[in-house]
Order: C-alpha cells, then structure tokens, then sequence
C-alpha cells in the first residue's frame, strides 16, 4: 500500500519522522521497495473506520454480500497481470504468482455458492427435549472486526483464505501480510476500492511486528498463519484481551512409503511434496521414512528424479526452484543440513545454498544416514530437503512419523488406497494424503481438518468450519404456555 492510502496526521514539527518499511527483492538481493507503514494510532483509527461500515455491510444480508464479493472477484480478474508482477516480486516466483489471482477469484466464487446452503444447515429451529412449551431457533452475529496476520510464503493467496469466508459472514476484516512481501499489498487494494461496499469493511496495511500488535488490540477476533514461535506469542496478546485466536502454524511433515509401493511414482510424490515452491509450504514433505526392503532403490530414485530438476535461473520463467523468499530462511535451511553432516547424514545430491544474481538458491537435496537427533528431522526447515530413514515395520514407521511436535499434515505412499488408509489412521496429524503428498490444497473449502499438536490452535479453516467460526450463535428461546410462577415451582420441588 502507497502513502497515499494509508491514514496520516496533520504534518507538525515535533511529529517523528515516517518509519520505512524496506523489502528485499528475492532475486536480485536488492532492496528496491519502501513503504511507509501506519503507526498504532493509525491502525486504531482504520480499525474505527472499518467497524463503523461493518453494521451496514452485516445489514446487506447474505445475498448482498455475495453480490459485492463477487463483483471483487471480476475485479482481481481484470487486474491479475498488475496483481501477478507484484507478488512475482514479492516471491521471486513467475507461473504460481500468475495463477495466484484466478485462484483467490475461484476461491470467492466457490464460498459465495456455497455459503447459503452452509449457513442454512447451522441454523437450528425445534421444542425444548425437556420443556414441552419451549421453542428455540438460532441467531448467527458476526465478529464486527477480523484482524488477519498472513506468511511471507503465499501473500496473496494466504492472506485472503480466511477473509473471505469472513466477509461472507458479516465480519469486517483488517489484513497485515508479512512485512517480507508488501508489493502486492496496493494492486489488491486498487481492486478492493473499485467496489464501493467492500471497500468500506476490508483493508490490507503494509507493517512488522508493531502493526501486528496493532491489529491485535482493535479487532474482535485473530487469524495468525505463520511459525510456532511467533504464534505462541499472538496466542499470548489475543488471551491478554480475551480475544478468539485462530492458529494455523509450522509443520514437519511425515510421508511413509511402504514395501509395496511403486518405487518410481512414490519417488515422484515425494520429490513434488518437498521440493514445490522451493519447499516453502507449510505442507512440504519434510520427513521420509521408507521400508528398509525398498529403500535403496527408493533412494537412488529420488535421488536420479532430484538431479533432473533445474533452478531457475538466470531465466525466472525456465526452470522448477526459484529463490528462496527470505534470505534468513535459506540460512536457517543450510543450518539444518550442516548440523546434520555433523551428526553423520550423508548428502547424496544438493547441499547448502548458493547465491546467484543476488538470490539465493538450492538444489534438492536428499539426505541419508539421519535420525531423530538431528535439527533437519526434528525442526521445521522450509526448504527443498529430503531426509530418508529406513524403518523395520509399520509400526516403526508409524513410531517415527508421531515423533514430533507438529501435528500438521502427512502422506502414505503403498500398493493400493486400503493399505495406506489403514497406516494413515494410525497418524497424529489433521491432513493425511494417500498415494500422493500435498493433497490438502485441492480441499480446502470441501471438507473440515484441524492441526494437531503444535501446529494450530483454534478449529478448522476448512470446509464448513471455515466460514462457521466467525459466526457467534445465539439462541432465542420462546415460551409459548403460561409463566410458571415461584409457587408452582415450589409446589413442584416439595418433599414428598
């Protein structure tokens, strides 16, 4: 978001000057972005502004909401090639960056279609099971004000997965994506403004941690998407107001190949899983675990498929691997293998990351010789690793995969669906794919997960749950027959 956009005081001497809020470009390693970012009473008075158009954006009901909702989605259409250059920027990526904006598009439309039969099926109407001249039905009221604190990883997409079942609700929504890709911020803006009732309940704000903590103390209700640490520390400021906080955080992702799969396509599934988007995902494949009857020529697979991929660069259009988004994360990345070389795992192919033109890089890299002492099999890591460890049995197997804080998601890769069902219900985690790795994105709005352990807080962002949850449920029960009086009760509570 530019200047101009965000609210500012009367200019004074004595007012300090603009804080800067400087983005490296991925790529190049340059910083070539600078916004300023609102200060705390900013934030308090945009968050004033938003809840005073939240009553009559609830008051449109459901159908009018739909109507503004997808007059945004025509409107982040016409404008995917700006919305696409902004986020290329912001991540360092070319083709998911193009189809990022048809994909929230799609998303409005889906929840839009879907929201009215939802809403309908969580209304409750019937008599008391214990007073028979007791009726109730149920009231939905929205949170007036939805802070959103989104990951550096998916900027766009991340950012809007919650605020727009949100808005269908009724809620207002205040979104802080990560100070790391602020680009996209005023493109989807420009196309927030260009619908006038939505624009008045919905605005995204460029800022690090003290516009975090900013939206924190003026909204109803939190939406965190980002690491443990930094969750616990959110869930922390929402409990000291006693606000709802909902945490989808880190994972450590387990697949399980078994001694029956096909060697080639359990490969594959992996290599997609771990290596996507750089293996920036919170979903990525982290921790591989293959029986020990299978596992050289599973590991000599991975490793032939791994060397047949390319980084892109120095052409971003060419290529699978782009830049690591975050130079800190490429370092912490390369800490996770060093210490795990030290503590006697092998690099088969990859390694620690380079730099190239400014950005910095890394080959998919597998890993042998690993166990659970080691940072690379026990922390997240966020990067294009694959460490493989050979079990016994499944019960190992499945000993080792809930060996972990995280609770996130997971994969089964085996012979046949009933195979894999079976290990995959043994998992402590809320997503489990079989025969593939990553399947969690293709249900998001379809079915309902939650994370377990570490790795969330709060209810499902999917499925029916995503919408529900910022819908507080009121009931209003009804009497239709007399008062009962204090007589009658005493009359009817007398010892026999």
């Amino acid at each position: 978001m530019t200047n101009s956009a965000l609210l500012h005081p009367s200019s004074t001497d004595d007012i300090e000057p603009p804080r800067e809020l400087r983005a490296r470009n991925p790529r190049s390693g340059e910083i070539d972005y600078v916004v300023t970012p609102p200060t705390p009473a900013e934030v308090t008075a945009l968050a004033a502004s938003l809840r005073e158009g939240q009553r009559p954006w609830r008051d449109l009901g459901l159908s009018g909401r739909i109507a503004a909702l997808s007059a945004w989605a025509d409107a982040i259409e016409r404008d995917v090639a700006r919305i696409a250059r902004a986020e290329g920027t912001d991540t360092a990526r070319v083709r998911v960056s193009s189809e990022v904006p048809y994909m929230v598009a799609a998303a409005v439309r889906d929840w839009c279609a879907k929201a009215p039969a939802l809403i309908d099926a969580a209304t409750l109407e019937g008599r008391s099971s214990v007073m028979s001249d007791v009726t109730y039905t149920t009231q939905f009221e929205p949170y007036g004000l939805l802070g959103i604190i989104s990951p550096w990883n998916h900027p766009f997409l991340l950012s809007s997965t919650d605020a727009i079942p949100a808005l269908l609700a009724g809620c207002a929504v205040l979104v802080k994506p990560s100070e790391v890709t602020p680009r996209f911020i005023e493109p989807v803006m420009s196309t927030i403004r260009s619908v006038p009732e939505l624009a008045s309940v919905f605005a995204y704000i460029p800022g690090a941690a003290d516009v975090g903590q900013a939206v924190i103390d003026n909204v109803d209700a939190l939406c965190f998407t980002g690491s443990v640490s930094t969750g616990r520390l959110i869930a922390a400021a929402c409990a000291s107001r006693f606000i709802p906080a909902f945490l989808e955080l880190g994972g450590k992702d387990a697949a399980i190949v078994t001694a029956t799969a096909d060697v080639a396509s359990a490969a594959s599934a992996i290599l997609k899983g771990s290596v996507h988007n750089t293996g920036q995902l919170c979903f990525s494949t982290e921790r591989i675990y293959v029986d020990r009857t299978i596992y050289e020529p599973f590991v000599a697979e991975l490793v032939r498929q791994s060397e047949s991929l390319e980084l892109s660069y120095p052409d971003p259009t060419h290529g699978h691997l782009g830049p690591f988004i975050l130079e800190r994360q490429a370092e912490i990345v390369d800490d996770h293998l060093r210490d795990a070389v030290v503590r006697g795992a092998t690099i088969l192919t990859g390694g620690t990351s380079v730099e190239l033109g400014g950005g910095r890089y890394m080959r998919p890299t597998v890993l042998v010789g690993v166990d659970h002492s080691m940072r690379v099999m026990t922390e997240e890591t966020f990067g294009p690793v694959m460490p493989v460890m050979p079990y016994e049995s499944i019960d190992e197997a499945v000993e080792l995969a809930n060996d972990s804080e995280f609770g996130l998601s997971g994969a089964v890769i085996s012979g046949s669906a009933e195979e894999s069902d079976a290990v995959a219900r043994r998992l402590d985690a809320g997503a489990i794919s079989l025969q593939d790795t990553s399947l969690t994105i293709g249900i998001m709005r379809d079915v309902e997960k939650v994370a377990f352990k570490a790795s969330g807080l709060g209810g499902s962002r999917m499925g029916p749950a995503g919408l529900l949850r910022f819908l507080r449920k009121k009931a209003l029960i009804l009497r239709t027959g007399p008062v009962v009086s204090m007589e009658a009760l005493a009359e009817h509570n007398r010892p026999v």
